[in-house]
């Protein structure tokens, strides 16, 4: 199989021959019930390889557990503390910290600080950052991004979305 006139090794028809580049500025900007993400690679440019997001989680933002059933993901914090729920233990991570999450296992993130916290996120084989481009909200200019309530998530389209990418929500007792 052949790529922009090169030989395909892989046999993905999505697989790029050369790198990409995106701006400090580039990706996708979303509103995602509270939380802003920028989605900077997706599994459409990377041959399926990965999934990319920045994320700026203000304090008593992230997600409500929840398990991927086909992605690993991977953080690494870049500023700010953030508190992981990994399977039943919590544990607070900081600036220069690296979590895994292999698939299947419960996870989530919270802010406990007092400042925004920033990080990226990796999804390995991508694909799970398109709930993201799906269900997340277009950002609006000098509007505080609301956060959502339980009849967001458990909306018929929301949770045709969470299945749609893999994720199955578990919230905590």
């Amino acid at each position: 199989m052949t790529f922009n006139g090169a030989r395909n090794p892989g046999g993905d028809s999505r697989r790029r021959e050369s790198g990409i580049h995106i701006p400090s500025s580039g990706g996708i900007v979303k509103w995602f019930s509270g939380d802003v993400y920028t989605i900077k690679l997706t599994a459409d440019q990377t041959g399926g390889a990965v999934g990319v997001l920045e994320a700026s989680v203000p304090p008593g933002g992230g997600p409500a557990a929840h398990i991927h059933i086909d992605q690993d993901e991977t953080f690494y914090l870049i500023s700010g503390e953030l508190e992981f729920l990994d399977g039943e233990q919590t544990f607070t991570a900081g600036p220069g910290s690296l979590i895994h999450c292999p698939r299947g296992t419960r996870h989530r993130f919270k802010n406990v600080g007092f400042h925004t916290a920033h990080m990226l996120f990796f999804y390995t084989p991508g694909g799970s950052e398109g709930l993201f481009v799906e269900g997340g909200d277009d950002p609006q200019p000098g509007v505080a991004v609301p956060t959502w309530g339980p009849e967001r998530f458990q909306s018929k389209s929301m949770l045709e979305l969470f299945k749609k990418y893999g994720s199955v929500t578990d919230p905590e007792a």
